[in-house]
């Protein structure tokens, strides 16, 4: 089974590659090694899959059509899974075009490549952004996601759309995830607890938004990998697909081989347990600073899995407790390096 990664240098990408190579499969990864965020960290994420024999890395941008059409035509791909985006919702008030470049332009790249050079299953990461402004919890996939609060968010949210269109015109059989807050060793500096951890162990003082007054469903990038993995070996067939709500008039369209998951702990952590828990593994506290709510951020995360527990009997249950000190063990290894 041969199977592309894209954005196989980024957190999720390493770490789904690394698991796929142990368990025997072939692997080609690309990735832009845009510096979005510390580029050397990626480069080590590489580096730790370039043993593995039957790995290979392209660098390649999404956007790039030339060279992504190159690939396809060179190579021969049973499953795609699109790991590769802009992500961040404050940078995306910043950067528009990153996420138009990468989300819209380059994923609608790869789309058409999935149609013209066919796989058995195409996999891509949504986020849980897409539920925006929702209050109703625990947010599940049949819940309306038309009020988006933030670019990164909306791009998210028409990768689903465009991807359902490719799905139905040309039968690409099709998952989507959305991802609920991953954590976990070799993650993103640029999301929150990376930062807590950096400033704790320095002796800092902590930025805490919207005055603490906010959760999340932080889900432990073991879970993450385990749950791609299940899915990326059972493709959705047309019959399997989930309903879609449709105007009477059009109930006798098929439904595509589409489908869409929630991926998340189903545990809401609130921002000042999750400081406090940081502040007791590393046996330090320090000082808050108490802002009001950032642009583009929401109040709660919070993922109904049912349907994934349904067709896979899958539920992500790392507890936060375990799963932050895995991630501070490796940070403390990785920076005394």
């Amino acid at each position: 089974m041969k199977i592309l990664i894209t954005g196989v240098a980024g957190f999720i990408g390493y770490h789904l590659a690394r698991r796929l190579l142990t368990d025997g499969a072939t692997v080609c990864g690309i990735d832009n090694l845009n510096p979005y965020y510390d580029v050397t960290l990626k480069r080590d994420r590489l580096a730790q899959l370039k043993p593995f024999a039957q790995f290979t890395f392209e660098p390649i941008d999404l956007a790039d059509r030339e060279n992504l059409t190159a690939l396809f035509q060179q190579q021969s791909f049973d499953i795609v899974v699109n790991l590769a985006a802009q992500a961040g919702v404050r940078y995306s008030l910043d950067n528009p075009f990153a996420y138009i470049d990468s989300n819209i332009l380059g994923f609608t790249n790869l789309l058409e490549n999935c149609r013209h050079f066919p796989v058995k299953h195409l996999l891509f990461a949504s986020s849980s952004s897409v539920y925006g402004a929702n209050t109703k919890v625990p947010f599940a996939i049949a819940d309306n996601v038309d009020r988006p609060i933030s670019l990164y968010a909306a791009t998210k949210r028409a990768n689903e759309l465009i991807a359902y269109t490719y799905s139905h015109l040309y039968g690409i059989p099709t998952t989507g995830l959305r991802f609920f807050t991953v954590y976990g060793p070799w993650g993103r500096p640029d999301m929150a607890y990376f930062k807590f951890v950096k400033a704790i162990l320095a002796g800092q003082s902590l930025d805490v938004y919207n005055f603490g007054a906010m959760e999340r469903d932080f889900t432990y990038i073991d879970d993450i990998t385990a749950g791609l993995a299940l899915i990326l070996a059972h493709p959705p067939q047309t019959s399997e697909s989930q309903p879609v709500s449709q105007p009477e008039s059009l109930q006798s369209i098929p439904a595509p081989p589409y489908r869409l998951y929630n991926i998340g702990n189903r545990t809401p952590v609130k921002l000042l347990h999750f400081i406090e828990l940081l502040e007791q593994i590393l046996g330090k506290t320090v000082p808050k600073n108490f802002l009001p709510m950032q642009p583009g951020e929401v109040l709660s995360t919070y993922a109904d899995v049912e349907d994934l527990a349904r067709d896979f009997d899958f539920r992500p249950n790392t507890p936060i407790e375990v799963g932050l000190r895995k991630f501070v063990q490796w940070y403390q290894s990785y920076y005394s390096e």
